[in-house]
């Protein structure tokens, strides 16, 4: 799962997603996953561009498809289930608005480094 998370980081940041973030929901009981990866950009068409590049280059190196994709026709909010990593990519007001990190403030979040 480890090789997973790095890889999907890795794709946010050649896309230039902002405010990467992983939240280990491993110890909580009826977690849908065991680890969520958010992160936001400024427009629909970079939220695509971040969807592409994660299903990508998760293939090509994992040789993994998701499970389920939503969003991706309005590009304001994508999730990605790749069963033990749920990936959310928002446009940025988006994220602003559900504060989806508030809903698990209490499980361990390990921030990114976003290349600019």
């Amino acid at each position: 799962m480890e090789k997973l998370i790095e890889t999907i980081v890795g794709a946010i940041q050649d896309k230039k997603g902002k405010n990467i973030v992983s939240l280990d929901l491993s110890k909580f009981d009826g977690a849908i996953c065991s680890t969520f990866i958010v992160c936001n950009a400024d427009s629909t068409t970079q939220v695509a561009a971040i969807a592409d590049g994660i299903e990508e280059e998760v293939l090509e190196t994992l040789g993994d498809n998701p499970w389920r994709v939503e969003g991706k026709q309005s590009g304001l909010w994508v999730a990605m289930d790749y069963i033990d990593v749920v990936v959310h990519i928002f446009q940025s007001d988006l994220r602003t608005y559900y504060k989806l990190e508030e809903l698990w403030a209490d499980a361990p979040i390990h921030r990114y480094e976003s290349e600019e």
